[in-house]
């Protein structure tokens, strides 16, 4: 008896191979591309699929896209010059235009301001020049890093000893803002009372009272290392050297006048330009050595 043959059902054509898992929906994606929109009935096109055309299609709507534009713009403008007023963002710029040529020079000239001679600020059309092209000019750029630096050293110094928490740091950095805070609102008003016509803004004096966190990093980084001699060896060396660069700076901003002219401090007034300026430098060593020598044991 001749061998049944088994018979393989042929699919047809409407009906999906039963092996397959998902549906092979590619040739009818193709023929549905290739195919023509059969347009709608009584002769008018098929309306649009897309509501987002529709929406942009409407003058209305354009009309209102473009009323909600010009009170973004006008927004963002008025809120430029509030910022502007309040905190002035085009000058803090100009403290920031440093490089890295100038940050070298200028780390240079606080640990060794005996060297330097020239100290005036560089001036273009009545406008000082930008930090990273006249050394002399002051940046915010080095007590921002310098500050910041400190708190970190702080609190290297503190895990050092066991001592660290975040609240001491918190407390380290605080409190050195603190002070800052101070010596600016005791220094404007001494200027205030002593009717002093500077050009030393407050940002100048943020700027140059900041330079002394330089010093304090050196003296706290030698403790670490050396211990107490060293930290006092490089503290030392570091107020006496921020003392004769405030009084070389502070000088042709307090006593202007008498600085440009060569005429000798003479008269009421200006001894007590000069007074200020000496008391202002002689704050700075206090202030580092007040800072930092709980961070050495």
């Amino acid at each position: 008896m001749p061998a049944s043959k088994r018979r393989t059902p042929v699919s047809q054509p409407g009906m999906a191979d039963p092996h397959q898992l998902f549906d092979d929906t590619s040739s009818a994606q193709s023929r549905g591309y290739g195919a023509q929109r059969a347009p709608s009935g009584l002769g008018y096109p098929a309306p649009s699929a897309s509501p987002q055309a529709a929406f942009l299609a409407d003058p209305v709507s354009n009309m209102a896209m473009a009323y909600g534009s010009s009170l973004a713009a006008q927004g963002k403008e008025l809120v430029d010059k509030n910022i502007d007023r309040f905190v002035p963002v085009t000058k803090l710029k100009y403290y920031f235009a440093v490089d890295t040529m100038y940050v070298g020079k200028k780390l240079g000239l606080l640990f060794f301001p005996y060297l330097h001679q020239d100290w005036e600020v560089q001036y273009q059309q009545d406008t000082p020049v930008a930090p990273r092209f006249d050394i002399n000019a002051p940046d915010l750029y080095i007590p921002a890093m310098a500050f910041i630096t400190y708190v970190l050293v702080a609190g290297l110094a503190l895990g050092t000893q066991d001592r660290f928490s975040p609240d001491l740091l918190g407390l380290q950095a605080s409190s050195a803002l603190a002070w800052l805070t101070l010596e600016v609102l005791a220094i404007l008003l001494s200027l205030y009372l002593v009717t002093v016509n500077t050009d030393l803004t407050t940002i100048d004096l943020v700027a140059f009272l900041g330079y002394k966190y330089v010093g304090m990093i050196g003296g706290v980084l030698m403790g670490l290392l050396f211990g107490k001699i060293g930290y006092y060896l490089v503290l030392g060396w570091c107020c006496v050297s921020i003392f004769v660069f405030m009084i070389r700076t502070l000088r042709l901003k307090i006593l202007a006048e008498a600085a440009a002219e060569g005429v000798p401090v003479r008269g009421a007034r200006n001894q007590l330009r000069m007074y200020l300026t000496m008391a202002v430098a002689a704050a700075q060593p206090l202030l580092m050595y007040w800072l930092t020598f709980h961070l050495v044991r």
